[in-house]
């Protein structure tokens, strides 16, 4: 039987003389014999077995666990499993550190971004469901709008964009903000008050849908062309978006239209559309238009509904 000394050992694993010595002097690979000189000799087996050590080193494996395989203790499959799920761990720690510090680099504040993102899923789904028990709870809703708006489910990946930490850091403050949350409760008490007096409170029909898209359409158009809001220019585009709504909710284009659109107004916050844009960034979703400006133009315009 082929026997090696140690130097050969390392010519043949590639470990240091020093190492071997090291794992021979620690049992792990004891030696198959001595020469008469009082040197130690190793077989073709303790060559396989240097050569596991050295890859289970390279791979993180702690020494102590190395001799439990070697023993047979353990397997190196439960061992790989193991260390596979502790580095997935470690990575998800260190992607949600870069994106930290990434978003902090461009002027994010450090120990909120830092808390909110090493939140849980059902941590960052409770901020959420909290939100919603306070500015539902106390409403009879329409039962299909309120299901929709509560089965909305928080989805940050595990390596996050600084884009989508940026956006749940700000969904994290909105939506515990007491100024929204008073906002959206004052759009449910309305709901409530709307639905018991027998108006249909399910989403908006398709005319009405066009009539918003048309508005934000012209209010785009006069952003574009500098029309300011205060304009006489901005009064034919508020006519026009008026004569539309109009149309499409069938009233005539007078003051019992602007007493309507007054009352869609009270659920025209532009908060509740950036909540939207939000969530859609955070999930990875197609991104939602955000029409804040064109809203912002419109309300300076005049225009009843924004």
């Amino acid at each position: 039987m082929t026997r090696y000394q140690i130097g050969e050992l390392a010519r043949m694993t590639g470990l240091t003389v020093r190492t071997i010595r090291f794992y021979s002097d620690q049992g792990l690979i004891p030696p198959t014999a001595r020469t008469v000189g009082g040197y130690r000799t190793y077989d073709g087996e303790a060559v396989a077995k240097l050569k596991l050590v050295r890859t289970l080193r390279d791979l993180g494996v702690d020494l102590p666990t190395a001799g439990r395989i070697l023993a047979r203790e353990v397997t190196v499959t439960d061992v790989a499993r193991a260390h596979a799920e502790a580095i997935d761990a470690q990575m998800r720690t260190l992607r949600l550190r870069r994106a930290v510090l990434r978003a902090v680099a461009k002027g994010g504040e450090m120990e909120l971004m830092n808390e909110l993102a090493r939140m849980s899923d059902e941590e960052r789904q409770r901020i959420l469901d909290d939100f919603f028990e306070e500015v539902f709870g106390p409403y009879e809703l329409d039962p299909q709008f309120e299901q929709r708006m509560r089965s909305v489910r928080i989805e940050l990946p595990d390596d996050p964009t600084t884009e989508q930490l940026e956006a749940w850091v700000e969904l994290a403050k909105l939506v515990q903000d007491p100024d929204f949350r008073a906002s959206v409760k004052r759009m449910s008490q309305r709901h409530e008050e709307f639905r018991r007096n027998g108006q249909d409170m399910s989403p908006p029909a398709d005319n009405q849908m066009e009539a918003f898209n048309f508005a934000i359409a012209q209010a785009r158009a006069a952003l574009d062309a500098g029309i300011a809001p205060t304009s006489d220019a901005a009064r034919e585009v508020v006519d026009r978006v008026n004569a539309k709504w109009a149309e499409s909710l069938n009233l005539p284009n007078d003051e019992q239209l602007v007493e309507r659109l007054r009352e869609l107004s009270d659920f025209a916050d532009p908060r509740a559309e950036r909540y939207w844009v939000l969530i859609a960034k955070i999930n990875g979703w197609p991104a939602v238009p955000d029409h804040s400006a064109e809203r912002a133009w419109l309300r300076e315009a005049g225009q009843p509904f924004g």
